[in-house]
């Protein structure tokens, strides 16, 4: 005898019945005309072989369109080989002379990355996504993935693949296939592609026509875990190797990491510091006159935080051989000064800024041979960029809707103290002590409390609080705020707070109270909004950053948003969240306490018998 729980649509009608949705326009969508575009993040792309490549001493070799990343067992049997594919020339992102990878194409290239029965569940991405989009009955044709060379930086993915030409005939082949906009899904290091592709796209376009293509081709921009203002692990990848659960040393890794061009792509920022677009004047109709500026907001200066919890890098060099080694030497203390000319170890700390305006690897380039790599990176490939220089604030993208989603209250690393290893280069560098946010305050990582400047919430393990929710200035000057259980619910634990003032550039945290065992999303949805605009952003508890896009909350919420968006009878800019039931079959379980099926009115159990002849 078996028991099977059949999954009832009425929640899901019922749900659309009281909060439909119509365009702003006063014309209805069509479902069947939507497409999902989808951009990965970081490392989230299979890339494969375009070379032969014996590999001595294993009998393992690379053939072209053998899988590169990721290829566990070919990695254990002949790493030096691997690596061979998956370096890149660090001055100009060519390949190496023995071997060339590519990325993968279509969804199979960024669904799972280590295809296989052991390896498969452990390097998922975006299956889970897909397997969801099949259940609810989505078209083939209608979930078209943009999968990249993420070792890249963003003018070599242009120079070298045309990526973005690429990317712009994608969102016009689905418009002509579909009839309909797209909606665009962005992970991580993905959203911050589709922000160069958006600037990139105002010099292809004539910029009277800017807008109206973007309004035909882009219904929804749904940005995920984007760390908006850069993410800490990036300089502990950069320093000391980040070797993301693979079977390599911390030095391979680091050598590995910093001959990719995207290295540098998600550096902390800071928020205050903005670069003049060098091609302002030609969208307004002019023509470019006069170099790129660089200028800060006195708030800056202030605290020298950049608006972060606390100094990014504290790092203790050897003795300096010359001053012209540090160029913010004028702003080293006093005390530093003495111990410096004494010849003994000094310790500098560097905010946001001066790690993206290139100070802090020209302050360590006589202690680390990657630095002048770097610095010459970061000059040619982002400040230097002429579409965009990615290190900087982005303000809310001129798309008809957007929804910024990422996790929350789970420990954040914000930043590190290093020191000479005694070792040679590659583990020329220790971390000595961590400095995490959690639950408002911050900790070292023996425990201690750290001075600073925490927020009162906590990122998703991987991307600090402030680069995460720095997508709540896209928010309009008043707020509707809504806090709800994640799991299924009756509504008895959803608070609402309504018209919430919103000052410009100020985080916004609601006084609500909330359960200790209960997971909760938080949503923040524009109540005044531009005209024709909508804004929303998702805070979810717990949500893990690498793990997010799998999360059934999160997709569950995108389903019940798309379908309130095409639904006839709109009374609602956005999805009421006053109760939530199953969606799926997986969603119904038994109550033990109640002895019977959870959630009786959607979900039943169904006995049926086997017989046997």
């Amino acid at each position: 005898m078996a028991k099977k729980p059949l999954l009832c649509w009425l929640l899901l009608l019922a749900v659309l019945a009281e909060a439909g949705a119509s365009d702003e326009d006063g014309a209805e969508l069509d479902y069947s005309k939507l497409s999902g575009i989808i951009i990965p993040g970081f490392a989230s792309t299979q890339l494969r072989a375009w070379s032969i490549l014996d590999c001595p001493y294993s009998p393992l070799d690379f053939n072209p369109l053998d899988l590169v990343w990721l290829d566990t067992t070919k990695l254990l049997s002949a790493v030096n080989c691997w690596l061979k594919c998956m370096v890149l020339d660090p001055y100009n992102q060519t390949d190496h002379p023995d071997c060339k990878s590519r990325p993968d194409s279509g969804l199979s290239g960024i669904t799972e990355l280590d295809p296989g029965y052991i390896t498969g569940p452990l390097s998922s991405v975006w299956k889970e996504w897909i397997k969801w989009c099949i259940e609810f009955g989505i078209e083939a044709n209608a979930i078209i993935a943009v999968p990249y060379d993420w070792r890249l930086s963003p003018s070599k993915l242009e120079e070298r693949d045309l990526y973005f030409h690429k990317l712009k005939i994608t969102f016009e082949t689905a418009y002509k296939l579909r009839g309909g906009p797209s909606l665009v899904f962005a992970h991580s290091l993905g959203n911050h592609v589709f922000r160069y592709f958006l600037e990139w796209l105002k010099l292809e376009i004539a910029p009277k026509h800017y807008i109206q293509w973007l309004d035909q081709h882009i219904r929804a921009y749904f940005a995920v875990g984007a760390p908006l203002l850069g993410a800490m692990e990036t300089i502990e990848a950069t320093l000391s190797g980040f070797t993301f659960g693979l079977p390599i040393s911390e030095g391979t890794a680091r050598m590995m990491f910093n001959s990719f061009g995207s290295s540098l792509w998600m550096m902390p920022f800071s928020k205050y510091c903005r670069t003049d677009n060098k091609y302002w004047k030609h969208f307004s109709g002019g023509s470019h006159v006069g170099p790129q500026t660089y200028h800060c907001d006195e708030q800056e200066f202030k605290t020298n935080l950049s608006g972060w919890p606390t100094k990014i890098i504290n790092i203790e060099i050897p003795s300096t051989r010359a001053f012209d080694a540090y160029p913010s030497f004028s702003e080293i203390p006093e005390a530093n000064l003495s111990s410096m000319e004494c010849g003994l170890p000094t310790q500098l700390s560097f905010s946001a800024r001066e790690i993206s305006d290139g100070t802090f690897f020209k302050a360590i380039e006589d202690y680390d041979p990657d630095s002048k790599r770097l610095l010459y990176l970061l000059e040619k490939s982002y400040l230097g960029d002429p579409v965009l220089n990615p290190l900087t604030p982005w303000d809310r993208p001129p798309i008809k809707n957007v929804f910024c989603i990422y996790g929350t209250d789970s420990k954040t690393k914000v930043g590190y103290y290093y020191a000479p290893s005694g070792k040679p280069y590659p583990d020329n560098w220790i971390i000595t002590d961590v400095v995490y946010e959690f639950e408002g305050s911050l900790i070292s990582r023996s425990g201690n409390q750290v001075e600073g400047n925490p927020g009162a919430i906590s990122g998703d393990e991987t991307v600090p609080y402030l680069s995460l929710s720095w997508c709540k200035n896209w928010l309009g000057p008043k707020v509707n705020i809504t806090k709800a259980p994640q799991s299924e619910h009756d509504g008895s634990d959803v608070q609402i707070k309504l018209n919430v003032k919103h000052p410009h550039e100020e985080d916004i945290v609601p006084n609500m109270t909330r359960s200790p065992r209960v997971k909760y999303i938080t949503y923040y949805e524009d109540s005044e909004s531009l005209p024709g605009k909508r804004t929303a952003v998702w805070e979810l508890d717990k949500a893990n950053h690498r793990n997010i896009v799998r999360s059934p909350v999160l997709m569950r919420e995108l389903w019940l948003e798309m379908w309130h968006d095409i639904h006839p009878d709109a009374n609602s800019k956005f999805v009421k969240k006053a109760k939530r039931g199953p969606l799926r079959d997986e969603d119904c379980y038994w109550d033990y306490g109640k002895a019977r099926c959870a959630w009786p009115e959607y979900c039943e159990y169904r006995l049926f018998s086997v017989s046997y002849i």
